[in-house]
């Protein structure tokens, strides 16, 4: 039984910087909690019309490109052609029921500029509409779309990792998984940060009552969607929720990051350890005090600053891994 299975409230406090800046924050604005079935699609439309700010300038080009009739992607990269680079393939977050690659992400255009690599995000379909196994087979032909494009895109296809959050480290777990057992498209990496890994929510992570962010009711409902109502049964395979795969040797080396006070905490721990005892090459990073979504929520925070200085580096070392190549990384702050 994973570490912890017993329920129980969260007693770890929040970060104080991040618990300041929650606080200030409009009432509602986390609100995935009081969000059901029947009103994900109106949701998840509001949550997309709310004004975002002005990513910062950047040198990167992007645009969208069809993989087939039902999938796009997102490709960000710099504004030389010509030059075979590196490529992170990137899966969003959003609990399987929200969120978009078409957006513009000064995330993966700062990874494109520092990292000197091709960033490709994916706009897998969502659940309840789509559930399993759409946006994992979603993410799987965005992947073998790269591999196939990879000279015209001026992608290194032996350089390609793979790098998700929340729900879309969830997918980027299994998606290593399935090209494990499809025999590819090869990934040198896989960087999962605060991964949603778990429908059988049988941690004590998973059962704490005030998880910030995103709580229990929010994660039961993800994977009810996700999965329908064989979420948490017997049946569920390892491709939709990694945490039960039994067998993990052969998977890309792998970076996990997870905060303290986040619900997906010790599922995270558990995947890790099991990565490590199947000899796979694991970094296991632990944040005191962060919650879901810390380093997006509050960027400012020095837990965040560190946890993405540490995301960049990791990146930066699978894609480049003889470090005559490796472009110099700017000052953390």
């Amino acid at each position: 039984m994973p570490p912890g299975a017993a329920g129980g409230r969260h007693t770890e406090p929040l970060d104080p910087e991040i618990a300041t800046q929650l606080a200030a924050l409009p009432p509602g604005t986390f609100d995935f909690d009081e969000w059901t079935l029947e009103t994900i699609a109106a949701r998840r439309a509001a949550r997309a019309a709310v004004p975002v700010p002005e990513p910062p300038p950047t040198t990167t080009v992007f645009r969208d490109e069809h993989v087939d009739a039902s999938v796009q992607v997102r490709v960000y990269a710099p504004p030389d052609p010509g030059v075979i680079r590196p490529c992170l393939y990137w899966i969003h977050g959003g609990g399987y029921i929200s969120g978009s690659a078409l957006t513009v992400d000064p995330r993966l255009n700062l990874w494109a500029e520092t990292l000197d690599c091709v960033v490709v995000a994916v706009e897998y379909r969502l659940a309840p509409e789509h559930p399993y196994p759409v946006p994992l087979e979603d993410c799987y032909a965005g992947l073998s779309w790269i591999a196939a494009h990879a000279e015209r895109l001026g992608i290194d296809p032996d350089r390609v990792a793979v790098a998700g959050a929340s729900a879309g480290a969830g997918l980027a777990a299994g998606l290593a998984l399935l090209a494990r057992d499809r025999g590819g498209p090869r990934l040198v990496h896989q960087v999962l940060v605060y991964p949603m890994l778990d429908d059988r929510q049988i941690t004590r992570s998973s059962q704490l009552d005030d998880a910030a962010v995103w709580g229990k009711s929010a994660n039961a409902l993800g994977w009810r969607a996700y999965l329908g109502p064989g979420a948490g049964g017997p049946d569920v395979p390892a491709y939709a929720a990694p945490a039960r795969a039994t067998g993990l040797a052969g998977l890309p080396p792998a970076f996990v990051a997870v905060g303290g006070a986040d619900l997906f905490r010790d599922e995270s721990i558990a995947y890790a350890s099991g990565l490590t005892e199947a000899g796979v090459p694991t970094e296991l990073h632990l944040y005191p005090g962060a919650p879901h979504g810390f380093e997006l929520i509050i960027p400012s925070a020095e837990v965040s600053r560190r946890c993405s200085a540490e995301i960049t580096a990791v990146l930066r070392r699978s894609l480049y891994p003889s470090a005559e190549t490796t472009p110099a990384l700017p000052p953390s702050n």
